[in-house]
């Protein structure tokens, strides 16, 4: 990645909303498609933990998106 990766804890998530995340993973689906980053059906989670929602492909927080959704976005910036 060309940033640093995004802490579960980090307080920029703190106030990401589920159609937020819901676009998120909509970004995530289109651009990572072609490298097989597949989750149908992910989506925002009812669950919230220390305040912040969870994305629901299991339990991970929004960094776990924001940090996998940089993969794509590196690799379209390099081509």
């Amino acid at each position: 990645m060309t940033c640093e990766p995004v802490a579960p804890d980090d307080p920029r998530t703190g106030d990401c909303t589920r159609p937020q995340i819901t676009a998120l993973l909509g970004e995530l689906h289109r651009r990572g498609l072609q490298f097989g980053l597949l989750w149908g059906s992910a989506g925002a989670s009812k669950a919230v933990v220390d305040g912040r929602l969870l994305v629901d492909f299991g339990p991970a927080p929004v960094s776990t998106l924001i940090n996998l959704l940089h993969l794509p976005r590196d690799l379209d910036r390099n081509e």
